[in-house]
């Protein structure tokens, strides 16, 4: 089966045109090899890819028939991300809520203090 349509069965992508561009871009590794989206996928593969800034890692362990329901993913493949990529992931949701677009104007007095108590905790 091709990689992007691996990813799309396996729902790490809404669809596959979404999976083909992620392999064009180079998001997508199988065994450490940068693949174009017709790279074909084999039992015990080791599949890496890049998602919502999470490099998320993968060990095919069957390839499904066509697209499967999400209670079924399990069968066909392990996840092997570890956790500090989802600890990062929690941070940078944490440094957006302060993040002031350009021409909103300086910060309001609350605006301070929470940046100050968020300093504060991170001492």
């Amino acid at each position: 089966m091709r990689i992007d349509k691996y990813l799309w069965c396996v729902r790490y992508y809404k669809t596959r045109s979404l999976a083909t561009t992620a392999c064009k871009k180079g998001q997508v590794k199988i065994n450490n090899d940068v693949v174009k989206p017709s790279r074909e996928v084999y039992a015990t593969d080791i599949i890496e890819l890049r998602k919502n800034q999470i490099n998320y890692t993968l060990k095919v362990n069957d390839i499904p028939e066509s697209r499967i329901s999400a209670k079924l993913v399990d069968l066909y493949r392990t996840d092997t991300t570890p956790k500090e990529q989802f600890e990062a992931q929690e941070l940078l949701k944490y440094s957006k809520d302060y993040y002031r677009k350009k021409g909103v104007g300086r910060p309001t007095k609350k605006d301070r203090r929470d940046i100050d108590d968020f300093t504060d905790e991170n001492e």
